[in-house]
């Protein structure tokens, strides 16, 4: 356990934050959690009370504090929409941090960040052997959305997941390095861990997109997750060692951008990455600063430089539809909304219908739908409903971790509409 006098100290760097906060409950009518429960001790405002006074509380029950703490999201909808521009997600991952150095991290979290996540080989390695024996313990739902569902686990009997990919993008691209072409500009390229283990397409899709333009990519061969696992979970120590190992892959004097088709992984590099840096050397947080600064979307990245033009083609009569989910990180962190719609609107074999609340969370959350599956799929069936009622034949979005979460409501719905990311549906008009 930390001492309480570095307690004190860490908690006392949240102090300003929390004092910005005027309890005007504007977060409520944008939390989905609330949405839900209807608790005030869900939203923002609530938690944020109880950071207020977290000094005594970690004293009294630092349990109950950590649990009520990763009741939450982490989607961003109340800092988005906060009018006094309180970060709530900065003070939420601190506070997260501060309780698990406290308290320690348990041993099922020690084991899967610190001896896994933390070793990028290893677990490749591991996850690279998965789909051979995926077919014992899970049976096919869905072929179109290439979902299963457990054969032998009730917990997890009730949810219909992507199956592993049988080839990981790092197996197929371990590492890429091409010089700049027409464009005369060079990219890095952050792969992630859903694309590389569940949508290899993405990542291949993303490339030829880039290939087609002439963009130079350095793709660095044995990346690392971003670290928001680690991160969400307080595990700060795991987070550094992420972020050195893949910093050290990354230069950003040799790059223009950091792209990526991970809507989470473009807002970790981007905001996490510089905030939360502090446990590297002066030059490590220099660089990480460097690459968020540096770091986009890769649509965002496309629209930005021009490559794709604001002029999009009119679709073909016999154009199918489309709509489009926002992910909370991509247009509530980073504000990145209307350049996925300029991919789509470039490929004139498809047309775009909005569905209702399309910047809704989808209820995913990453280890929240892991703690709180009950919780997630009552928010994610809210958005089922609105993908089935637009009439589009796929949804479309731009976080990988969104269309689990949306293939995993619609299979269970027996709805069939397939589900891309907007960069998959670019590549296919090239």
């Amino acid at each position: 356990m930390a001492g309480v006098a570095q307690l004190a100290r860490l908690l006392g760097e949240l102090e300003e934050q929390l004092m910005a906060c005027m309890r005007c409950g504007f977060c409520q009518s944008v939390c989905p959690l609330y949405g839900q429960t209807g608790r005030e001790v869900d939203v923002a405002r609530g938690k944020l009370a109880l950071l207020d006074g977290l000094a005594a509380e970690i004293l009294k029950d630092p349990h109950a504090v950590q649990e009520r703490l990763e009741r939450c999201l982490l989607c961003g909808s109340c800092a988005a929409n906060c009018p006094s521009g309180v970060k709530v997600l900065d003070i939420f991952l601190k506070a997260r941090a501060i309780l698990s150095g406290y308290l320690g991290l348990s041993p099922a979290k020690k084991l899967v960040f610190r001896q896994l996540l933390a070793r990028p080989a290893l677990f490749n390695r591991l996850l690279g052997l998965a789909p051979r024996f995926e077919r014992i313990f899970a049976s096919p739902v869905d072929d179109l959305l290439d979902t299963s569902c457990a054969r032998f686990f009730p917990p997890l009997g009730q949810r219909h997941f992507k199956r592993l990919a049988r080839a990981p993008l790092h197996r197929t691209v371990p590492e890429l390095h091409t010089s700049p072409g027409a464009a005369g500009i060079r990219v890095g390229f952050f792969t992630g861990c859903l694309i590389d283990k569940l949508f290899p397409s993405v990542g291949q899709a993303a490339l030829k997109a880039l290939d087609h333009h002439g963009v130079g990519v350095e793709l660095p061969a044995e990346q690392a997750c971003c670290g928001i696992p680690a991160l969400s979970a307080g595990d700060s120590e795991t987070f550094s060692k992420l972020l050195a190992h893949n910093l050290a892959r990354f230069d950003p004097d040799k790059i223009d951008y950091l792209v990526t088709a991970c809507a989470t992984c473009a807002s970790t590099l981007a905001k996490m990455w510089p905030l939360m840096c502090g446990g590297l050397d002066a030059a490590g947080q220099a660089k990480a600063a460097a690459l968020a600064a540096k770091t986009r979307d890769v649509g965002q990245m496309l629209v930005e430089t021009g490559l794709i033009s604001g002029e999009a083609p009119s679709s073909d009569p016999g154009a199918k539809t489309l709509t489009y989910h926002d992910p909370c990180h991509l247009k509530k962190s980073l504000g990145v909304a209307e350049e996925p719609r300029r991919l789509i609107a470039a490929n004139p074999g498809w047309r775009l219908v909005e569905m209702t609340e399309s910047d809704w969370c989808c209820g995913m959350g990453g280890s929240f739908s892991l703690q709180h599956y009950d919780l997630s799929k009552q928010i994610g069936s809210r958005k089922r409903e609105h993908i089935e009622q637009s009439g589009a034949s796929t949804v479309a979005t731009g976080c990988p971790a969104c269309m689990l979460q949306i293939s995993d409501m619609l299979s269970q719905a027996g709805d069939h509409i397939a589900v891309k990311h907007a960069i998959e549906i670019y590549a296919e008009s090239l």
